[in-house]
């Protein structure tokens, strides 16, 4: 099978696998290259794959569409990061959702005295 892993920047994985598990509202599913073809809503979670020369590789994902056609899987998703293992990917994730929180933080901010300054504003023009 062929495994393709889009973000809104980047093509992420490109890669013929043998294996691909992920998981949907309804739970984790495994993909062989026999599988029939379907499409799903991924969660946040963990999806693993295993190269066709390899070990069994893992991918934190945000939520995302999978689509299995044929001897294709499609997974596009806003945020997906990778890892050798779960130990390290563990890591990376906390690290990237901390800076994530950090800027959520400042756009809040930013918000939060934009409104202030439009109510300020409107309340002289009356």
């Amino acid at each position: 099978m062929r495994l393709k892993i889009v973000l809104p920047t980047e093509v992420l994985i490109d890669q013929e696998v043998t294996k691909v598990v992920a998981e949907a509202e309804n739970g984790y599913f495994c993909l062989l290259p026999r599988h029939i073809d379907f499409v799903t809503a991924l969660v946040p979670g963990i999806l693993s794959f295993e190269p066709e020369q390899g070990m069994e590789e893992f991918l934190a994902v945000d939520e995302g569409i999978l689509v299995k056609s044929g001897s294709e899987v499609f997974v596009s998703t806003r945020n997906a990061m990778r890892g050798p293992d779960l130990g390290s990917l563990k890591q990376t994730v906390e690290e990237r959702f901390q800076a994530l929180s950090d800027q959520e933080k400042k756009a809040r901010s930013a918000i939060a005295r934009m409104e202030s300054s439009f109510i300020r504003r409107f309340l002289r023009f009356q």
